[in-house]
């Protein structure tokens, strides 16, 4: 299926589509997800997921203060990388309140997990990720496709001055080295955005964040050798950020961005910017639910172990609606939002000749 690389404004095709609509569509689909009891908490699952992800992080710990000062470290590094992903997973489905209904239990989970464990703030995280939920792909409004280093419209191309012009030119092929700087960019992101009204308990993030860093050099540092040290943290953090993009950048990226201007409901909106990745359990694994996109978008505090079910009700009903529901493999995503860089950095490369 072709997909357009922006859904522009069409003022009389909005207006005919809201009269139809009226907020009846997801209306209906939510009945169905309901009825299904897809909306239930999943308590014994998060406990094994969450248990396994505690074992996992132990486990490497230990493993790293009984090596010593040794190169085998990088396996702890690599290691490690994985365990952290997976906090940032854990971090996520604490924030959207897939783990807790309630809102404290959710919080102390996400600082304890997003600040102390990876070192990345959650409410400032937590900011960003609803504004983004709330628009994807909008450029003004998504806070994930702002232009930065990277553009992802051909406006925003035309726009881009300084590095991210340079960036800009060859974005889709140093869009993986750029990844490995993504750990340390949330970290430094994090506190930044302490003086921000993003953040509502800096204090406490910021002594949570603090100790961290404080653990974290202290404990590479005191065991491991200044080059060693140094390698482990490279390591360690590249890996970090690789995971962490490959996790996220296949949900949106490469899919139509909504121009100013254009009014659809929350059910074309969130399908027709999102793509599922196909792949099965190791899949839902590697990508802890985020695979599923489009129903995650749809029904943000879902439980992951229900979204597979859950793809299958959106799907069929997408079919009887007639609007498109794009999946494909994980290598197809990557392709595609490889693709989408590339082809919006051609005026950059353009302008060059």
């Amino acid at each position: 299926m072709t997909y357009p690389t922006v859904i522009p404004a069409d003022p009389t095709t909005q207006r005919q589509q809201d009269e139809r609509r009226d907020g009846s569509d997801f209306s209906e689909l939510s009945r169905r997800i309901t009825e299904a009891g897809l909306l239930r908490r999943r308590p014994v699952y998060y406990t094994v997921r969450f248990g396994a992800v505690a074992a996992a992080l132990t486990g490497s710990i230990a493993a790293f203060f009984a090596l010593g000062d040794s190169w085998s470290q990088l396996l702890v590094a690599v290691a490690l990388a994985v365990v952290f992903g997976q906090l940032g997973l854990a971090a996520h489905d604490l924030a959207h309140r897939q783990v807790f209904s309630r809102r404290q239990p959710s919080e102390v989970g996400g600082f304890l997990v997003a600040d102390l464990l990876l070192g990345m703030s959650y409410g400032w995280w937590m900011n960003k990720h609803t504004r983004h939920h709330a628009n994807p792909n909008h450029e003004g409004k998504d806070p994930d496709v702002a232009p930065d280093i990277l553009v992802w419209s051909r406006r925003q191309a035309d726009k881009a001055q300084g590095l991210p012009r340079f960036v800009g030119r060859h974005q889709a092929v140093l869009f993986f080295p750029l990844l490995t700087l993504e750990g340390l960019n949330l970290s430094f992101s994090s506190f930044r955005a302490l003086r921000t009204r993003s953040v509502k308990r800096p204090l406490l993030e910021g002594t949570l964040l603090v100790a961290h860093f404080g653990l974290y050099f202290g404990a590479i540092f005191s065991v491991l050798s200044p080059a060693k040290a140094l390698a482990f943290i490279a390591v360690h953090q590249g890996l970090f950020g690789i995971y962490l993009g490959s996790v996220f950048a296949p949900n949106h990226k490469g899919m139509p961005m909504i121009e100013e201007g254009t009014r659809l409901d929350f059910l074309r909106r969130q399908v027709l910017t999102s793509r599922n990745v196909r792949g099965g359990a190791l899949v839902d694994v590697f990508m802890g639910g985020l695979n599923y996109q489009i129903e995650h978008h749809l029904f943000p505090s879902m439980p992951t172990p229900a979204l597979g079910r859950a793809q299958v009700i959106t799907e069929r009903y997408c079919a009887e609606l007639g609007i498109p529901y794009h999946q494909t493999g994980l290598i197809a995503s990557h392709r595609e939002a490889l693709r989408h860089l590339r082809s919006v950095g051609e005026p950059l490369r353009s302008a060059r000749r």
